[in-house]
């Protein structure tokens, strides 16, 4: 559609034409992409300088080209990981459920933002239902919640709420009033807490990072000594952060101990189960991973992780009602979001930290219709198998150990090389070379000193063979490596 005299083309005058055209052609894509098969690959691997080259991102604009918008849709696709594929094993995350795919879609075609009943009536009922349905699932009958951009917001959102708790005048007048605050964390926690930290205005030197046991749990013992020595220096302790499932080692934080800690010192216990908070729908995985969840303040996690929906989505509880809208609202809002505390269940977007709002209950909701709470329960639980049965691998393999015993659904190991051999710098190579070599993607950190190769699955369409064939391929990958001058 570009000019041929080299002029700026004309955009067409029929909207509705050009969509149906858009849309029957996009769609063919889709359909593609979604039904190909790449055996034993899930990426055209290029490196960053070579993929520039063949994008040639420097075309020019503005020229209402379809042919040229679609050659960047397939050269996305061709070149993007595709993350549904069993070998993508590098996030906590993959390809998403079909269900929310098609919510993911609908909300993108109708383009509200899900701030106000009058602009998304379907999206802010539907967040409504969701949000009861998860205070029953985890115990909060006079709670309250929200959908967020994910446990990073979340965490902010419940830390901002514990320091609101403080007195009733730090929202207005800010911390300078009051005593020193401290906030206590896993060192292995995530780093949104550090960001969190930050934005509330207590400083990085005021979050209190406990060690951690020999299974990666925050030593309890150390916190409450933290905590005191806090006290004793004039200091308040009004909030811990407990991890269900750390991002490296999958540990789970004790909530029932951090309970009597609570009751005892009086701070707000939040609950970051972005990936390991999962384990709510199986009642089985509850009761050994998230035992005292109903007693909590605040509890999160991300049903696009084990759960499967289309990225973002995440949920924010509290056991308390009104919490939530007491600490978020701040500033006239009754110009967008109405001007009547009446209207406040139907218009989220004036307790929330952001004023445009994602459609996410739209993808949520189908997942939840479509799967229920018990195939969301068996989907964690065959995860949960499949990593015991990971963790059986490694053991049984004269090439593979365990850098430390697996604690939940983290699977933490390494290739065994000669003493004469860095076994970080080798296990840091294979890593690259399998992703260069297309033969898998995994994920990686260190556990104290030792670099480990983190195995996650958030796949239902990995098996038990699948595993087999990755480690296979692995370790072949491994032994070739070490023949190398």
């Amino acid at each position: 559609m570009s000019d041929e005299s080299g002029g700026r083309a004309q955009p067409p005058r029929t909207w509705e034409v050009e969509a149906f055209t858009v849309f029957k052609r996009l769609f063919k894509i889709i359909e593609q992409y979604r039904l190909q098969t790449r055996p034993g690959k899930y990426i055209a691997f290029q490196e960053p300088e070579a993929l520039k080259a063949l994008l040639d991102l420097d075309r020019k604009e503005g020229l209402y080209d379809w042919d040229l918008i679609f050659s960047w849709v397939e050269q996305y696709l061709q070149y993007n990981v595709v993350t549904h594929h069993p070998r993508f094993l590098n996030r906590m995350w993959s390809g998403a459920n079909l269900p929310s795919l098609v919510g993911e879609i609908i909300a993108a075609v109708s383009n509200t933002s899900a701030g106000t009943f009058e602009s998304a009536p379907v999206s802010t009922l539907m967040e409504t239902a969701m949000i009861q349905q998860m205070l029953e699932l985890v115990g909060y009958p006079k709670g309250e919640g929200q959908m967020t951009t994910g446990s990073s917001n979340a965490n902010l959102i419940a830390m901002l709420a514990a320091r609101n708790q403080i007195s009733d005048s730090i929202k207005h007048e800010g911390i300078f009033s009051e005593k020193e605050l401290f906030a206590f964390v896993s060192q292995d926690a995530h780093y949104s807490l550090d960001k969190a930290a930050n934005i509330v205005g207590i400083g990085s030197r005021h979050l209190v990072k406990i060690p951690v046991d020999e299974r990666g749990r925050m030593d309890l013992q150390l916190l409450e000594t933290n905590i005191q020595a806090v006290r004793q220096s004039a200091g308040v302790p009004f909030f811990v952060c407990a991890t269900a499932g750390t991002t490296v080692r999958g540990a789970y934080d004790p909530i029932e101990t951090l309970l009597d800690l609570r009751d005892r010192y009086g701070f707000w216990l939040h609950v970051d189960g972005a990936w390991g908070g999962a384990a709510i729908f199986n009642p089985e995985l509850r009761s050994r991973f998230l035992t005292g969840i109903e007693r909590v303040d605040s509890f999160t996690w991300d049903f696009h992780k084990m759960a499967g929906t289309a990225l973002m989505c995440n949920i924010l509880l509290f056991k308390d009602g009104d919490i939530l809208r007491t600490t978020a609202r701040v500033g006239d809002t009754s110009y967008i979001f109405g001007a009547t505390r009446e209207t406040d269940d139907l218009n989220p977007g004036s307790f929330s930290l952001q004023c445009g709002r994602r459609v996410d209950s739209l993808k949520w909701f189908l997942d939840w219709k479509y799967y229920g709470r018990q195939g969301l329960a068996e989907r964690v639980a065959a995860y949960h198998q499949l990593c015991e049965y990971a963790e059986h691998l490694v053991l049984q393999s004269a090439d593979l150990e365990m850098v430390v015993p697996r604690e939940s659904f983290n699977v933490c190991f390494r290739f065994v090389v000669p003493d004469t051999v860095s076994s970080n710098g080798f296990n840091r190579k294979l890593r690259d070379e399998l992703h260069r070599r297309e033969i898998g993607l995994i994920g990686s950190g260190y556990i104290g000193a030792d670099f480990c190769l983190r195995l996650l699955i958030a796949n239902p369409r990995i098996d038990e063979p699948e595993i087999a064939a990755f480690f296979q391929a692995l370790i072949s990958e491994g032994n070739r490596l070490l023949e190398q001058p």
